[in-house]
């Protein structure tokens, strides 16, 4: 995938911007390549335009859907660390995007709530994607359905989790790799059941959920 597709079709800044952030001492938490063109193909068939994203790192899915959405579009993006989205901006700038990044340094429910408070915020988003918190994954779909319009999207990264979601529930994993598989295994069950979302679980990178709302 990496070899045939990925590599050879990346745009020039996320490719920058993947080589310095595979650096970083958090470089785990970049979304790979692949999911990067998955979410840039996703926008472009929609035609999305006005997206959220939650947790940010250093900004290479930020960087993939500015590129996606037209030159008046726009993605809101939350994260708690400025530190970490200032090494992808210069990318972001080199791209010629940055006007399309609203990035907003803080908890992301605070943020979510404060954008429902307007009523005409209310499905006037036409993607989501979260890569955050993992034990704030349903708190985060709540919130981002009354945001995305019928008919948008939602994206939820790491639903597999390396794994984890197919073993026993006592199988050896360290303290924390537990904890977040719990987080992952109710919230996979949350969407499995959640009647208002034709959702559909993707084994690319570490697994993608992806949303369509339908109520």
């Amino acid at each position: 995938m990496l070899n045939t597709f990925a590599h050879p079709r990346e745009n020039e800044f996320m490719r920058e911007l993947r080589l310095v952030s595979q650096k970083h001492t958090y470089g785990y938490m970049l979304s790979p390549p692949e999911e990067g063109q998955l979410l840039s193909l996703l926008l472009k068939l929609m035609g999305a335009k006005n997206t959220i994203e939650v947790g940010v790192f250093t900004g290479y899915s930020v960087l993939a859907t500015a590129l996606a959405i037209p030159d008046d579009g726009k993605v809101i993006a939350i994260d708690v660390s400025r530190e970490y989205f200032d090494i992808g901006l210069p990318f972001i700038e080199k791209a010629g995007v940055a006007h399309k990044v609203d990035f907003r340094e803080a908890p992301a429910k605070p943020i979510l709530d404060e954008l429902l408070a307007d009523e005409a915020n209310e499905g006037m988003f036409d993607f989501a994607f979260v890569d955050a918190d993992k034990g704030s994954y349903g708190e985060y779909h709540e919130r981002l359905l009354r945001l995305v319009r019928v008919g948008g999207l939602l994206a939820y990264d790491n639903t597999l989790w390396g794994g984890s979601v197919a073993l026993e529930d006592d199988s050896e994993l360290t303290e924390d790799d537990q904890e977040i598989r719990g987080f992952i295994v109710a919230f996979n069950a949350k969407i499995a059941a959640d009647q208002r979302v034709e959702a559909v679980q993707l084994p690319l990178a570490d697994g993608v959920t992806l949303c369509r709302r339908v109520v």
